[in-house]
């Protein structure tokens, strides 16, 4: 072994003595400054986040378990946690602190699980929606989106609450409220009224859409087709089209995701009309869906390289379990009593515009 020295002193001596004398040089209130800020991050994510997740995990153990439960079999977790998550939020409340960790549960996670749902997915899968399937989504989103907004001019509904309307219904949900909010600058009142009306006749959509398929003659790939162009956010039409089979969640995820992706050039339209009426010249820049780009590299990933079965068993396994607490977290956000705060009109619209937009997609997917 080499050993250095120095005037007769080993070379480690020096280092731990230099060592020595940098620490002590540092003043103690610095390391207490640091310490107590390190302690506060902590406790500011204990108290922020840990809180809800853990809510909405006792939520999740409930769907988990309600579907092992006979008579209650025929609905997947997804399903369940969400009439859970309704149920313990408008009969108990939800407590103030864990209010961050639900918003990360329904933001973060379920984007996140949306994401590792490409590992269930090639680029061979998405193509079997074809053309066709890509017309029938962006055909809707524009029809839906022009009924909406004309409806609530007729019936007297207040034209930015209409827009928040027609984008959280035509688009992908309170993604889409909260993003065109940007650019209408709606009362705070209006954006949780559009939120809370799309979330119930989404639910609505995702509990009886699945009951439909068969009445309506859909096979997996017609009904996936129309979830996908049809139902309100991106979980519930997860939701929805595995409840049917495999392969309709599959497409029904595809096809919804192409719809998400249509967000930012419906809001950077909205905000150049705004602009226009206004005469100001600066745009909002409307947020960018990330995790669609992510879903496709991950689905292309999966194309590309032989991914063992065991890792793609596991990584079925994640999705589903975070999948499922984001929408226990969506269920939990749901209050009723906001429904009333606005009368009646504004309901009245989203009702119209959740009929339209499954009709008028349905008979699309019927002729095509």
């Amino acid at each position: 072994m080499v050993k250095c020295h120095f005037h007769g002193i080993p070379a480690w001596r020096i280092a731990l003595s230099s060592l020595t004398r940098i620490a002590n040089d540092i003043p103690k209130s610095t390391i207490s400054a640091d310490l107590a800020r390190g302690r506060k991050r902590l406790d500011s994510v204990w108290n922020g986040i840990i809180p809800g997740l853990v809510l909405v995990a006792m939520i999740t153990a409930v769907a988990f378990s309600a579907h092992d439960v006979s008579g209650f079999a025929l609905f997947s977790p997804m399903i369940l946690a969400v009439v859970a998550g309704m149920i313990y939020s408008n009969m108990v409340g939800i407590p103030a602190h864990a209010k961050a960790g639900i918003a990360f549960s329904q933001k973060r996670l379920l984007r996140f699980a949306i994401v590792l749902l490409g590992f269930q997915l090639t680029l061979g899968q998405v193509v079997s929606i074809g053309g066709v399937g890509v017309g029938i989504v962006a055909l809707t989103l524009g029809a839906t989106f022009v009924f909406t907004i004309t409806l609530g001019r007729l019936i007297g509904v207040d034209a930015k609450l209409a827009q928040l309307i027609a984008a959280g219904t035509s688009i992908c949900g309170a993604s889409a409220i909260v993003a065109t909010n940007i650019v209408t600058d709606a009362r705070d009142e209006d954006v949780t009224y559009a939120v809370a009306s799309i979330t119930l006749f989404g639910t609505v959509a995702m509990l009886g859409f699945p009951l439909l398929a068969p009445l309506l003659g859909l096979d997996q790939h017609g009904f996936g087709l129309w979830a996908g162009a049809s139902i309100h956010e991106v979980a519930q039409v997860i939701g929805a089209g595995f409840q049917n089979g495999t392969q309709s969640g599959e497409i029904a995820t595809v096809a919804k995701l192409t719809r998400v992706a249509m967000l930012a050039p419906m809001v950077i339209a909205l905000g150049l009309m705004a602009r226009r009426k206004s005469g100001d010249s600066s745009a909002a820049r409307p947020p960018m869906p990330w995790f669609v780009a992510a879903f496709v590299a991950v689905a292309a990933l999966n194309s590309l390289v032989a991914i063992p079965a065991e890792v793609k068993q596991a990584m079925v396994l994640a999705t589903t379990a975070m999948l499922t607490m984001g929408l226990a977290a969506m269920g939990l956000q749901a209050d009723i009593s906001q429904l009333r705060s606005r009368g009646l009109r504004p309901l009245v619209l989203a009702f119209c515009a959740f009929l339209f937009i499954g009709g008028f997609s349905l008979m699309l997917v019927k002729l095509a």
